[in-house]
Parts: structure tokens; C-alpha cells; sequence
């Protein structure tokens, strides 16, 4: 088969000059029949090779290539037939016909797909379309063949697109990685060794522990030296990016919590289902996009669900604080206990409403993707959109609560709930407000991760601890010391993960968290003035 596999190869090579250079051929119907039913495995190979080696004219083959790849091929009568759904039609035409009753099904071995595949690269080589010729010299890079070079070197000579000769270069190194001869794989291994990538680390791994040459064993391995320090400096940005990103979601899900534990001293056990409340409410958002608005508008839902998650979040901490909170103001035990009650009906009711199993919220266009600033470290917008996210948040809260009467009004009840009364401050309404404006925040939590992860009833549970110790080690009522706990303890979780894995790197936080507790019980920034004394 291996034999069979690099003759087929050898003369799709010697080929190549004619298919990009000579008029084109149409496909046959007797090519179109043999290459899906002759009599064994090497003439069906045989029958490709010799379809492959003309040009395509109007694409017929690449599409018939396809359609075999697909499994949509019925042979009968010595015609071929390509089936989509109940139509059928003529592979060389490309017209409409009628399928025969007793039409047989084409069956494609692993050996056979392979060739379908690799018929198709060197075809798509030949295409005038960019990306297709890079998808191609993709498929070359990942499976060298030391048989392909002659092709690779053809095809590099004319390649004019820059991303296309990068990987039909990386293909060409890699395929010499496999000759006979030490000095093309010395040669090989230096090109490789400036490529600096994940995968052509695995292709020296690879080639390491095949390769008898001493001279080339030891240019494997200073290559292997130089690509392993390049790429740990990829994921040590990796990482430090990964804390950040963990940072700001603890950010965002602290900051509702900063301020109805921190300032408002409600050990609010509910918090973690009023993220789940914002969350739930972007993915209602987006049902209502998908079903009743055009399709191009789809990808704006996203900047209506946030002030909606923010506003149900909001509505739902406000009927809590009339309906429970106030009434339990001073006694923050009995706040837990009403709060962790009411976060079972929370998420009680939200699996009667929505099932127990989780909800997908779709990442809009402009959140998918990512900026390939290195070769292993690639920074996906939607997590840098949250880091933005959560930083614009915090500039608004900071604002609101230093600069505005409602802030003003809720830093004064803080302090000396009385005193604020006798000079006109409604205690009542400035406590309705600011606790649903840490609900609210809350929402905003939710809405931000459903970008980066399921929608289930469980959702909040997975981040309410996290926050009560984010706001714990900042200290009680200090938004500077949530923003910092909340960054350090996301990066040193990340930073850790990569050493010790991802429980020990928990547990390891956590006891970190005790013994600063214990050191200094005000966290990173105290309390000072009647707040501290109170």
C-alpha cells in the first residue's frame, strides 16, 4: 500500500507542470466512473491519478473529488451519479438526472481518503484563489512527504502570496525532514529551527527519535533547545494574559458584591444567582434577536443584552431589598441564611422556567477570533472584550459612588446611618438603590460570562466564593482593593495552574488567602475614619 501510495504520489508530481500550465480538460464519464467502481482499491488510485493529472476545466473534478470525499457518490450502469439530499446529477454535466433504483453506494477506505485528500490539495495548489491554495499548503505542512517536494518546489517558485509560501516553505522543510540524505535533513532541521512554532517542535520530537546521524541528532536538539525557550516565552505571556482575563471576570462578579457586602453589610448568598440572572437575560436577548429580527442584526444583541441583564438583575435585587434585606439590616448572620434560601428558589425557578440543562449564548462576529501575537499565543477578543469590559465598568462604579448624590448618599449612610437621616437623607430609598445597583453589577457579571462559557442554573455557584474572597482580601468597602485582589488572585491562579495544576494551584490560593487574613484582617487597604471605628 505504501508503495502504491508513493508511485500514485510520484506521478501526481510529474504532473503538476501540466496542471498549471495547459489548457483545460473536462472530467469523462468513464474518468467519473472509475474513479468511484473499478474493480479494486489500486485501479480506483490509478483512475484518480490519471483524472488528476489534467487541468480541471470549470472545476468538475474538484467538485466530483468532493462529492467522493463526502460520500455522495452512487454508482450503476457504468455511470456515476452525485446525490445531495434526494437530487442526483451528472458529475461531468453537472445537470440534473435520475438516480436508478438499484444504484450502488461508493465506499471509501482510509487509504482511499487519504488519496481524495491529498488529489485535492494538489489540485487546490493549482486554484486562483489565495485562500485556497493556503488551506492546501496547510494539509502539506501537517502530513509531510518527502515524495511531494518536487511539487512543493514547483508551486513555491510561482506562489506570489506571502502566507502561502510561508506554509509551502514550512511544508518543503518538513517533507526533507524525511530523506535519505543526512545533509537535506540538516538542512531541514535549520529551516525548522527558525520557525519557531508548536508544530514544527512535534516534527523534531519526531524526527529526534527516528534519526541515527549523530551530526544531525545534534542539530535536532540545539534546534529543539532554541524553539522550547522561544515558545516558553509564549506561554508566559499566555499565562499572564489567562490571569488577567480570570481577573477581570472576578472583578466583575466581586463588584456588585463589593458594594452590598462591602459597603451595605449583606452577606448577600443569593449574589451568585443574579449573576445567573444577567446571564439568563442575554440569552433571552438573543432568542428575541434570532427570532424576530433580521438576520443581519443578530450581531448587535449583544449591546442591548447588557443594559438588559443589568436592568433584570437590578429589578430582582430591588423587590429582594423591600421584600427581605431591609428588614435584616445590622444582623448580617441572618442575611446569609434568608440569602442562601432565596438563592435555591432562584435557581429553582429558573430550571422550572428554562430546564436543568445548560443554554447557548452565541459570541457575535466581532467577538470571535483572535490577535496571533505569537506562534502559540493567541488572545481571543471575546476575552479581551470582557477585560475591557470589566475595566469600564469599574471607571462607571468609581465614578458613581466618588462623584454623584447617589453616591454621595450611600457613602453617608455607610458611615453614620443616623447622622445621614437627621440631615435628610432617605435611609430607605439610598439602601433600595445601592442594593440594586450590586445586583445589577451582578447582572452585568452574567451577561459578560455568557461569552466565555455555558448558561445553567449552577452558573453563579461557580463564582460566589471566588467573590466573597476577592472582596475579603481587598478589604471590606474598598473598590481599589477589590480591583487588586481581584487581578492578583486571577494571575497568581494562572501563574500557579502552570506549575502545580489546576487543584493544588486552588488549594495553594486559598491557603495564601488565610495566612494574609490572618497577618492582616482588614485585607490590602483598611478602613479609616467612623467606618473603621464603627
Amino acid at each position: 500500500m505504501k508503495i502504491l501510495r508513493t508511485a500514485w504520489t510520484s506521478a501526481l508530481i510529474g504532473a503538476l507542470g501540466l496542471l498549471l500550465a495547459l489548457p483545460g480538460h473536462a472530467l469523462t464519464a468513464e474518468q467519473a466512473f472509475a474513479m468511484a467502481a473499478a474493480e479494486d482499491t489500486e485501479a480506483r488510485v490509478a483512475a484518480i491519478n490519471a483524472a488528476t493529472l489534467e487541468p480541471d476545466a470549470g472545476g468538475r473534478l474538484a467538485a466530483y473529488l468532493q462529492a467522493l470525499a463526502d460520500d455522495a457518490v452512487r454508482t450503476s450502469g457504468g455511470k456515476a451519479y452525485v446525490v445531495q439530499g434526494d437530487a442526483a446529477s451528472d458529475p461531468v454535466t453537472g445537470a440534473a438526472a435520475t438516480l436508478p433504483a438499484d444504484a450502488e453506494e461508493v465506499v471509501n477506505n482510509n487509504y482511499l481518503r487519504g488519496v481524495i485528500e491529498s488529489a485535492q490539495a494538489a489540485l487546490a495548489l493549482a486554484s486562483g484563489d489565495a485562500q485556497a491554495r493556503r488551506d492546501a499548503a496547510r494539509k502539506f505542512a501537517e502530513e509531510p512527504d518527502a515524495a511531494r517536494l518536487p511539487l512543493i518546489e514547483k508551486v513555491l517558485a510561482r506562489e506570489t502570496d506571502a502566507g502561502v509560501k510561508a506554509l509551502l516553505a514550512r511544508a518543503r522543510a518538513a517533507s526533507l525532514l524525511g530523506s535519505e540524505d543526512a545533509a537535506q535533513r540538516l538542512q531541514a532541521v535549520q529551516q525548522l529551527a527558525q520557525l519557531k512554532t508548536p508544530e514544527t517542535q512535534l516534527l523534531l520530537n519526531q524526527r529526534l527519535r527516528d534519526e541515527a546521524d549523530p551530526a544531525v541528532q545534534k542539530a535536532i536538539r540545539a534546534a529543539l533547545s532554541a524553539v522550547a525557550e522561544s515558545l516558553a516565552w509564549g506561554e508566559r505571556l499566555g499565562a499572564v494574559f489567562s490571569g488577567l482575563s480570570l481577573g477581570s471576570v472576578l472583578l466583575l462578579a466581586a463588584l456588585g458584591l463589593a458594594i452590598t457586602y462591602g459597603l451595605m453589610g449583606v452577606i448577600n448568598m443569593a449574589h451568585g444567582e443574579l449573576i445567573m440572572i444577567g446571564a439568563y437575560a442575554t440569552y433571552l436577548v438573543q432568542a428575541l434577536f434570532r427570532r424576530w429580527l433580521p438576520e443581519s442584526l443578530f450581531d448587535a444583541y449583544l449591546v442591548v443584552a447588557v443594559p438588559a441583564a443589568f436592568l433584570a438583575a437590578a429589578l430582582v435585587g430591588a423587590v429582594l431589598e423591600r421584600g427581605v434585606i431591609r428588614f435584616l439590616y445590622g444582623r448580617p448572620l441572618e442575611t446569609l441564611l434568608a440569602t442562601f434560601g432565596i438563592s435555591l428558589v432562584l435557581q429553582q425557578t429558573v430550571r422550572s422556567l428554562f430546564g436543568a440543562q445548560n443554554v447557548g449564548v452565541e459570541n457575535p462576529a466581532w467577538l470571535s477570533g483572535g490577535v496571533a501575537l505569537l506562534p502559540n499565543l493567541t488572545l481571543p477578543y471575546n476575552r479581551i472584550a470582557i477585560i475591557a469590559f470589566a475595566l469600564a465598568v469599574l471607571g462607571a462604579v468609581a465614578f458613581l459612588i466618588a462623584r454623584t448624590r447617589l453616591g454621595l448618599f450611600v457613602r453617608g449612610v455607610t458611615q453614620n446611618r443616623a447622622m445621614a437621616s437627621c440631615v435628610g437623607v432617605n435611609t430607605a430609598r439610598t439602601d433600595l438603590y445601592a442594593f440594586a445597583l450590586g445586583a445589577g453589577l451582578a447582572g452585568l457579571a452574567g451577561c459578560a460570562l455568557s461569552q466565555i462559557g455555558n448558561v445553567g442554573p449552577d452558573l453563579g455557584q461557580n463564582y460566589i466564593v471566588d467573590s466573597f474572597l476577592v472582596v475579603v482580601l481587598g478589604g471590606v468597602g474598598q473598590l481599589a482593593g477589590t480591583v487588586y485582589a481581584a487581578l492578583g488572585l486571577g494571575v497568581l491562579s494562572k501563574l500557579l495552574e502552570g506549575w502545580t495544576g489546576a487543584v493544588l494551584a486552588k488549594i495553594a490560593v486559598l491557603l495564601f488567602i488565610v495566612v494574609f487574613i490572618q497577618k492582616r484582617p482588614q485585607g490590602i487597604f483598611a478602613l479609616k475614619g467612623r467606618s473603621a471605628e464603627a
